[in-house]
C-alpha cells in the first residue's frame, strides 16, 4: 500500500510555479500536504505565491500519478525520504531560506550527528590538493571518529575526499545533481556503493533526472547548507567549490580554504576566498579545530571546572540552552538548535539575550559557551 502522505509531500515538490519557499508558506498553512490538493480555489489564493495558474497546475492528474511513480521507485530500491518536518531531516539545513521540503537518501548515517564537515575543491587535483586532503579527514578522523564528510563525488578534490573517508572508517555523504536511479561520473561507481555501508547518498531530484548543468548549482547548496562547515582545498578563480563557498557563506556558515601559490592557478580560488574574507585561511586539521572551538572529551575533562554562579531569572527555554550550556564547555549554535529542537531563528534571540545578560558568550564558529 502506497503512504498516501509521502505521495502528496513528493506531488508537492513537482508542481510548476511552486518553489523550496513557497512549499514552506504551505506547509505552514495547512496540518496535511494533502488539503493542498483538495482545498478550495479561493483559500488557496489567500497563499502568497499562489496564483489562478499554479491552482490549475495543483489539479493536473498527472503530478500525484508522477508522485505514485517515485514512490515505487523509493520502495522498492530502499531509499529513504526524508521530508522537511521529519526528525531525521537534515537540521542544519532547515533554516536556511531556500532548503528543499524533500531529500532523498540511500544509506546508513545520523545528518545531525555532532560534527558534520563539507570538503570541496576542484576536478582537476594536483598532489599537494590530494595531500592536504588526506592528511586533514586522517587527522581529523583521529580526534573524531564520529565526524561525517560530506562532498559531491565529482572528480578531483570531492572523490579524493569521499575516499579518504572511507579509508579512516568515517560516515561520507555524496550530494548527487540528479536521481537515485544513477551514479554520475560512473567510474565513481564502486566508491558510491561502498559509502552506503557507512555514509551514503543524497539528492532532492526525483528519478529519471538528469545531471543537467544546472543541477550542480542546487546540489552546492545541500552541501554547503547540511555542514557545519565547509572547507575548500584547491579552487581556480572559477568553479563549483567557489559557488558552494559563497553560499555557505550567504548561510553564515563558516568556510575554511587551505592557501596556496600565488602562481598556482588551482589555488587562485582559495586565496582569493582568504583575501576577500569570505574564507579563514587554514593549514591542518587543528587550524580547523580551534576555529570552531571543537575538544575532544579527553581535553574537555583536562581543564578544570568553572563555579557558576547565575543571578538572571529565566525563563524555560533560556533555562534549557543553560542547562545543555552547563554541561559541556561549548557547543555549536546547529547542535544547540537539535537538542533543543528550538529555530535557529528563535534560538538566535534568546542566545542573543543571554548574552546582552551576561550568561552566556559567543565564541568563533558558531559556538557558545555559558560565562
Amino acid at each position: 500500500m502506497l503512504s498516501q502522505n509521502l505521495i502528496y509531500q513528493i506531488a508537492l515538490t513537482l508542481i510548476k510555479g511552486i518553489g523550496d519557499i513557497t512549499a514552506k508558506q504551505i506547509i505552514e498553512k495547512f496540518d496535511n500536504v494533502e488539503q493542498l490538493f483538495k482545498e478550495k480555489a479561493r483559500i488557496l489564493e489567500r497563499i502568497p505565491g499562489i496564483t489562478t495558474r499554479v491552482i490549475e497546475e495543483i489539479r493536473k492528474p498527472e503530478v500525484l500519478r508522477l508522485a505514485e511513480k517515485e514512490v515505487e521507485f523509493i520502495e522498492k530500491n530502499g531509499i529513504k525520504p526524508l521530508f522537511i518536518t521529519d526528525h531525521d531531516y537534515p537540521q542544519r539545513f532547515k533554516e536556511c531560506v531556500d532548503s528543499p521540503v524533500m531529500l532523498y537518501f540511500k544509506g546508513n548515517v545520523d545528518f545531525n550527528g555532532p560534527k558534520v564537515v563539507s570538503v570541496v575543491g576542484t576536478r582537476h587535483a594536483t598532489g599537494y590538493g590530494r595531500e592536504i586532503s588526506d592528511k586533514l579527514i586522517h587527522d581529523l578522523a583521529e580526534k573524531f571518529p564520529d565526524i561525517l564528510i560530506i562532498s559531491g563525488l565529482a572528480y578531483g578534490i570531492d572523490i579524493i575526499a569521499h575516499k579518504a573517508a572511507l579509508r579512516e572508517k568515517l560516515g561520507t555523504v555524496a550530494v548527487l545533481a540528479h536521481g537515485l536511479d544513477r551514479i554520475y561520473p560512473f567510474p565513481h561507481r564502486s566508491t558510491a556503493i561502498e559509502m552506503l555501508e557507512k555514509g551514503g547518498l543524497l539528492t532532492d531530484f526525483i528519478s529519471g533526472t538528469n545531471p543537467d548543468r544546472q543541477n550542480f548549482v542546487k546540489r552546492n547548496r545541500i552541501v554547503a547548507g547540511i555542514s557545519d562547515c565547509t572547507i575548500v582545498v584547491e579552487s581556480a578563480q572559477k568553479g563549483g567549490a567557489l559557488i558552494t563557498a559563497n553560499i555557505a557563506d550567504s548561510y553564515n556558515k563558516d568556510v575554511f580554504a587551505v592557501p596556496g601559490k600565488v602562481t598556482d592557478s588551482f589555488s587562485q580560488g582559495c586565496n582569493h576566498l582568504i583575501k576577500n574574507k569570505k574564507a579563514v585561511l587554514i593549514e591542518n586539521a587543528e587550524d580547523l579545530l580551534a576555529e570552531m572551538c571543537w575538544k575532544t572529551e579527553k581535553e574537555k575533562k583536562s581543564q578544570p571546572p568553572v563555579q557558576r554562579t547565575l543571578f538572571v531569572e529565566l525563563n524555560p527555554e533560556a533555562q534549557l540552552i543553560v542547562d545543555l550550556l552547563s554541561q559541556t564547555e561549548s557547543m555549536h549554535l546547529n547542535l544547540l538548535g537539535i537538542e533543543t529542537n528550538m529555530p535557529i531563528s528563535k534560538l538566535s534571540v534568546l542566545l542573543f539575550e543571554l548574552e546582552m545578560d551576561g550568561v552566556v558568550r559567543a565564541m568563533p564558529g558558531g559556538m557558545y559557551k555559558l560565562n
